[in-house]
């Protein structure tokens, strides 16, 4: 190995990749888009490698780091974090580039695609059976999270636990009858891509919300009137002060006014008077009155609204609760339905519509939330 060769490092050979593709090549179409959806993926691999393994030169890869990495992948799904098919996606996205090493003479060969590292990733089968929601299931919990909206919206009241429970009620709709799944509805923390399905997201005259696919583009989900009226009465109650804001904020107390203090910086005040402020009223409060948006709740925060709804519903598989993972009838997403989304007219997203199938009573449901953090936990988000 000479010295410049030595000198390649994992990032460098990145920067060129994504140079490369950024501008198109003869790998195929859609390279200049699959560029700017690679980026993230490749950037946190390329840290990982050297916070866990101190590997930084692109020649010292070798195929136990590979195998280290789909280790890791596998325990992120493990513990929920990511779903087996995610997990595969990453892992996917870093072998192609390592294979565009080896095609460009970079690399003599690829240490990600070898069975002794490819064996380690998670595969959809091993995922548990509690995570599949039936129809029957389904239906339960939807009844009993309706009928807390209904009675919190029939009598007058708290004006936040209405809003609690309307959210509530959303939340189960949508992730029941729509084909998103919770990491393009909720927000996944080491992925600054996936910040959470804001209201600009959702078009009602449509019947669609625009969210960020597994595929790293953005695509049109249809919105079935059993999720799109749910949704629509909770944002009424909600009354969110901007488009910005996402579908269902975090309730975390120490995010929001993270994000208050950081926006409020960013608009010139300094630490006195913006601690000032924040004496006067709450940061929830403070967040609206400044239309400053706060973060979306995550998905273990979803995961801990649902396990707490579910109890409460008296749904479990075998003793435990079910998790929250994306519906998709026959276990494939509902990717069929899906479609790229573009600036077409109104009119060309409206036939989306035309695609949505309802799901046979006799076929599992599953609702996917496939990353998570532990900011919510306290609060159920």
């Amino acid at each position: 190995m000479t010295d410049s060769d030595a000198g390649v490092t994992v990032v460098d050979a990145v920067d060129a990749y994504l140079q490369r593709k950024a501008v198109g090549d003869p790998d195929g179409p859609g390279a200049g888009t699959y560029a700017s959806n690679a980026e993230s993926i490749l950037r946190r691999w390329a840290d990982w490698l050297e916070v866990e393994h101190d590997v930084r030169s692109l020649f010292a890869l070798e195929v136990e780091h590979m195998r280290s990495y789909a280790d890791e992948l596998r325990a992120r799904a493990d513990r929920g974090e990511y779903a087996a098919s995610t997990a595969g996606t990453y892992y996917a996205v870093v072998r192609a580039f390592l294979s565009w090493c080896v095609r460009g003479g970079i690399l003599e060969t690829n240490p990600a695609a070898t069975d002794a590292a490819e064996s380690a990733l998670p595969t959809a089968e091993e995922r548990p059976d509690s995570e599949f929601w039936t129809a029957g299931q389904r239906r339960r919990l939807e009844t009993h999270v309706r009928e807390r909206a209904l009675e919190a919206t029939a009598e007058p009241g708290d004006r936040d636990e209405r809003c609690n429970r309307l959210r509530e009620y959303a939340m189960v709709a949508v992730l029941a009858h729509s084909g998103v799944r919770g990491s393009e509805l909720f927000r996944v923390p080491d992925d600054e891509r996936r910040t959470g399905a804001t209201w600009d997201d959702v078009d009602f005259y449509t019947g669609t919300i625009r969210v960020l696919g597994k595929s790293q583009r953005m695509e049109d989900v249809p919105l079935p009137a059993p999720a799109r009226t749910p949704l629509r009465r909770y944002r009424v109650v909600l009354d969110p002060p901007s488009n910005d804001w996402p579908l269902f904020p975090t309730r975390h107390a120490p995010s929001i006014a993270r994000r208050v203090r950081e926006v409020l910086a960013e608009r010139g005040h300094d630490e006195a008077r913006i601690e000032s402020l924040l004496e006067e009223r709450t940061a929830s409060r403070l967040a609206r009155d400044r239309s400053i948006a706060p973060p979306a709740i995550t998905t273990e925060g979803a995961r801990s609204v649902l396990k707490r709804l579910c109890a409460a519903a008296d749904v479990d598989v075998d003793g435990d609760y079910l998790t929250p993972r994306g519906v998709g009838g026959d276990g494939e997403d509902g990717d069929d339905y899906r479609r790229e989304a573009t600036d077409a007219s109104p009119a060309l997203r409206a036939s989306v519509l035309e695609r949505t199938l309802a799901v046979p009573e006799d076929r599992p449901v599953v609702i996917d939330v496939d990353s998570s953090t532990r900011d919510d936990r306290a609060d159920d988000g």
